[in-house]
């Protein structure tokens, strides 16, 4: 039995803290936030590969786990439906995930108030330095602490993010608060929008407590808008109380003209089903869009896991089904090695190419919005029959098809 350290105890870290409970290690998650991160998050599209690592996890995937939709729907701005594709899908929550999968670990794995600020890696194993001056000892360290990793900035210090060009504005709309007239055209279907060059989506999730019966769900948005970096972007990162947040601005203090701004336009470039949703929406927040791709994912007796190692646009759905391929990959690779520098190498050489992939995806489905934020103008706007078939689909079995007009 290994003793194995993560840093971050978000949803890659909780998935892989516990396919390694299972596999007989010793798991400490080492996480910075104090209290639980339940709550935190929005809708997350979910995959064959995610729902295998879930199984895998000892986490039960039945009709609890989210919400069920057949088929997406392009809305024009008048609220005509433009495009329709049949595509079964599971839309779940980051509540939801986060919650099944901190209750699966056993207690004393997941440690809250416990940031990582320095790792020491050696040939018998590692030392991992905390804020508050604990260390901790282990063979392995496998680094799933964000888009910001301390560990990996320690490691690999010119891997940064880079600024896609424009935003996402993200909320949850109680399904109760909305019309009839608003829930038949957006709650039974993945619905898309696409003023020139933006582009909306929304789709059901679980509501408060994680209900899935209907009448208490919840609606998730996702509004991608141009942003330059000079002006747009630091305005929009900068609360009512004047204080600039750069790496990404807390929901509270996201500016109310800003939010008055971005509900205005949603009455002029929206269909007036998405106008109410947004309208209705009681904290919209803000995340700014980010590339990031590691060239290495291992240094020694460390590993970089999820968004510490990769960050792919949203356009993909990819974002914890990526991490939950990075933990079973490590879990095989240390099954087969041990908890050793070989089992890092041997999780690079399969996972390395597969970020790097979904990287470059990502990047081609948001390439017209990037380049709408820029000056030297845009290249044509994407159709709604390819942005239904393209956005967060699943590419393992066959690809969703579409209604006959």
């Amino acid at each position: 039995m290994a003793r194995i350290l993560i840093a971050g105890g978000s949803l890659g870290g909780l998935l892989a803290a516990n396919l390694l409970h299972r596999a007989g290690h010793q798991v400490v998650v080492l996480e910075k936030a104090a209290g639980s991160l339940d709550g935190r998050g929005a809708g997350i599209v979910t995959h064959s590969a995610l729902l295998s690592a879930l199984r895998q996890a000892g986490v039960a995937v039945d009709a609890t786990l989210g919400v069920a939709v057949q088929q997406r729907v392009a809305l024009g701005a008048d609220g005509q439906v433009l495009a329709r594709r049949d595509c079964p899908q599971l839309l779940t929550s980051w509540s939801r995930l986060y919650a099944l999968l901190a209750a699966a670990l056993p207690a004393g794995v997941l440690h809250g108030g416990q940031a990582v600020c320095r790792v020491d890696d050696g040939p018998d194993g590692v030392q991992v330095h905390t804020a508050d001056g604990a260390t901790h000892r282990a063979d392995l360290l496998l680094a799933s602490d964000g888009l910001r990793s301390t560990v990996r900035g320690q490691f690999a210090p010119t891997v940064q993010p880079q600024y896609a060009g424009y935003v996402a504005w993200r909320g949850v709309c109680d399904e109760a608060a909305l019309s009839p007239a608003t829930h038949a055209a957006l709650f039974p279907y993945f619905a898309f929008g696409l003023p020139e060059g933006e582009q909306m989506l929304g789709y059901p999730v679980a509501g408060p407590g994680n209900a899935t019966a209907p009448g208490q769900r919840r609606y998730n948005f996702v509004w991608y808008r141009p942003a330059d970096a000079q002006q747009a972007l630091p305005a929009l990162m900068t609360g009512d109380d004047g204080v600039h947040h750069p790496l990404g601005i807390p929901p509270h203090q996201v500016g109310r003209g800003a939010i008055a701004t971005m509900c205005a336009a949603a009455q002029r470039l929206l269909a007036p089903a998405w106008a109410e949703v947004v309208a209705r929406t009681e904290q919209p927040f803000l995340q700014p869009i980010f590339d990031l791709a590691s060239p290495q994912l291992t240094f020694g007796r460390v590993a970089l896991m999820g968004d510490a190692a990769f960050v792919a646009r949203p356009h993909v759905g990819m974002g914890v089904t990526k991490a939950a391929e990075d933990a079973l990959a490590l879990c095989e690779a240390i099954a087969r090695h041990g908890a050793t520098p070989a089992a890092c190498q041997a999780y690079q050489a399969q996972r390395l190419p597969p970020g790097q992939a979904v990287v470059t995806r990502a990047r081609a489905l948001g390439a017209y919005l990037q380049a709408h934020s820029q000056p030297a103008g845009a290249p044509a706007q994407r159709d709604e029959a390819a942005v239904l078939r393209d956005t967060a689909i699943d590419l393992a079995p066959q690809p969703c098809a579409p209604v006959p007009a």
